[in-house]
């Protein structure tokens, strides 16, 4: 009973995805070309999102279903990125179709179905995940289809593109095929690129099977859904179950609350945009200096390579932090776009002339921290204050003699570069500490 109802909120919810990637194809044709560019562009990165999930996710239940296992308690989904570093995710899941490449299932899923019992349900999964295969054949093969080729002097565009003018470029030596990524790289640079002109047909055929991932995707989804709605029927408390919608569905027709649009850079910076843009270069390098500032003063420049591993991540990522918040504060009008960049540059100045003292107040030597104490602290006004007495260090012990003659103070550690208060290290040492109040 228990597995039952897993496999009938596992199917409520593959469901649910389904009718996710659905939805989400449908807002970008809703949105269509006039759209918002970034509007129209999340949308698509959201519709590869959920198809791949779709995907990812019959592909597992239908693992499940031909291991006799229960199903996962979640079904695998895309997580999404912080929402500071959602555009990326976008531009990624762009370039890789949402990862529906990956998600294809492989040959030894395939043969696990077609060594199956005989089910006809099975028999069109498999039909649809070789549909997928050859999709996925399309994507890695179709690029092999293009050479790179010498143009015949006088030759027309169309002639050129059909492959009637201009002959193939010479290859590299030990890569006969003119299709090679190696060659298309480098053999014969500054040539043109066309199809190769024996295999157009090919070449066309290779395309169409590339460009129906996304039909074929949701086609293998909906075999798999027939079939376990069909070994795993639900019951009657089944119809108060809702599929968990859960990934990049949430977010169709939501594109403005997944990425915010993001004011972009002016094409030419005024005078006081300028201002802003130097003042919070210069407040990024003083930062980026106090790495090496603290490092100095505690005597770790001998790992000069964490010092500046530390300064050029600094760098970076407040490079890429001024990328993506600056433009928005170049939009104001005015002297108010400079403000920013007057605080800034006043802040910077501030931090430059600070981190020095700062650091030595941290790190200083035995002679530093006892003037401390000696010249603004408890010993000010007592025999032992900075301009009465003699001292050295030894065997890192600070050894204070003074010129009156009274008894001798012992303090330690007594290092360069410490952290570690001046201690007593005697009994004589405690008592006039004592009796001064330190």
């Amino acid at each position: 009973m228990m597995s039952r109802g897993r496999w009938e909120q596992a199917i409520a919810d593959l469901q649910a995805q389904g009718g996710a990637a659905r939805a989400s194809a449908n807002r970008v044709d809703d949105l269509g070309v006039d759209a918002a560019r970034g509007a129209r562009k999340t949308a698509i990165a959201v519709h590869y999102a959920a198809e791949t999930d779709y995907l990812r996710s019959a592909l597992v239940l239908l693992r499940a279903h031909l291991d006799g296992a229960r199903p996962p308690r979640r079904l695998p989904i895309a997580r999404m990125w912080p929402r500071p570093a959602r555009d990326v995710w976008e531009e990624r899941c762009l370039g890789r179709l949402g990862g529906v490449w990956r998600a294809i299932p492989g040959q030894a899923m395939l043969q696990r179905m077609r060594s199956a019992p005989s089910d006809p349900l099975l028999d069109r999964v498999a039909v649809q995940a070789e549909a997928l295969r050859a999709s996925l054949h399309g994507h890695r093969r179709h690029p092999q289809m293009y050479e790179r080729f010498l143009p015949t002097p006088g030759s027309s565009p169309m002639d050129l593109a059909v492959g009637r003018g201009g002959r193939t470029a010479p290859t590299l030596p030990g890569f006969p095929d003119p299709g090679h990524p190696l060659n298309l790289a480098f053999a014969a640079r500054g040539t043109g690129l066309r199809i190769q002109p024996a295999r157009n047909s090919e070449a066309g055929q290779l395309k169409t099977d590339e460009f129906a991932v996304h039909e074929r995707a949701l086609a293998f989804g909906d075999a798999v859904l027939a079939l376990l709605a069909h070994h795993h029927p639900t019951g009657t408390s089944s119809e108060s179950r809702t599929g968990r919608l859960r990934g990049a569905g949430r977010w169709v027709g939501r594109e403005k609350a997944l990425i915010a649009p993001r004011p972009a850079w002016p094409a030419k910076l005024n005078a006081f945009q300028a201002v802003t843009v130097c003042g919070l270069s210069l407040l990024l390098l003083a930062c980026a200096a106090l790495p090496l500032t603290f490092a100095n003063a505690a005597g770790l420049l001998s790992y000069f390579t964490w010092a500046f591993t530390a300064t050029g991540l600094l760098v970076g990522l407040g490079g890429l932090c001024l990328y993506r918040a600056v433009p928005k504060l170049l939009r104001r009008p005015g002297w108010s776009a400079a403000l920013p960049g007057i605080a800034a540059g006043l802040a910077a100045i501030v931090v430059w002339q600070v981190q020095g003292p700062l650091a030595g107040h941290f790190f200083a030597g035995p002679y530093e921290r006892y003037e401390r104490r000696s010249g603004d602290g408890c010993l000010a006004g007592s025999p032992y204050r900075t301009d009465a007495i003699q001292s050295q260090v030894n065997d890192r012990t600070l050894v204070v003699t003074p010129i009156s003659g009274v008894t001798t103070l012992r303090l330690g550690p007594a290092e360069d570069h410490g952290t570690q208060p001046l201690r007593p290290l005697d009994q004589a040492t405690r008592a006039v500490l004592a009796r001064y109040g330190c």
